[in-house]
């Protein structure tokens, strides 16, 4: 399979788990949508799979499921596997901003860790209005480059082979400042 049709093939995962989640929920669009700050016609949108999210509007839905980004994305995936291939581990791109995200060691049922790779091009920002699982501890490791982090009003610059551990509990913001990308490896570990 090409990865056109695998990132399409994800996309349709994707907006069926949204759609099953609210419908989980009991929840009508108008709901969500209040609970978001998301549109009616963009969550509309979103789960019938004509709109791929933002990372920030998918990290919206996510903070309305008590979700991780990670944990969702896993949960489009069948049966997670113990070992997970280099070729094997999901990515998902948000163009719009620039952003890359690599589970590189999903989430699993009854495991409280998972490992993501991030990749921010030149002058890349995203931004998290509130965190999935308020209280759940994030290590950020720069592989590569050069980032900005903001949790809980404080700016972390963090380049190449640093490391900020910190609890997630209000919004958070990535920056690339640039010239170059930016790599950076996560540990999430939930509380």
């Amino acid at each position: 399979m090409g990865e056109d049709s695998e990132a399409e093939s994800v996309d349709r995962r994707l907006a069926a788990a949204l759609a099953s989640l609210r419908a989980q929920h009991g929840w009508s669009l108008e709901e969500l949508s209040g609970l978001t700050g998301l549109s009616r016609s963009t969550l509309s949108r979103v789960e019938r799979g004509e709109l791929s999210p933002t990372a920030a509007s998918l990290g919206r839905l996510c903070a309305a499921y008590g979700r991780t980004m990670s944990r969702l994305l896993m949960e489009v995936e069948a049966e997670p596997p113990l070992l997970v291939p280099s070729g094997s581990q999901q990515v998902w791109y948000d163009a719009s901003v620039g952003f890359a995200r690599r589970s590189v060691s999903p989430p699993h049922p009854g495991l409280r860790g998972e490992i993501v790779e991030g990749t921010l091009d030149p002058g890349a920002t995203i931004s998290y209005e509130t965190p999935p699982v308020p209280g759940m501890e994030q290590h950020l490791w720069v592989r590569e480059g050069m980032v900005g982090i903001t949790v809980d009003g404080t700016t972390h610059t963090l380049g190449t082979g640093d490391c900020l551990r910190f609890r997630l509990r209000g919004p958070s913001r990535f920056h690339c400042p640039g010239p170059e990308r930016t790599r950076y490896v996560l540990m999430i570990v939930m509380p």
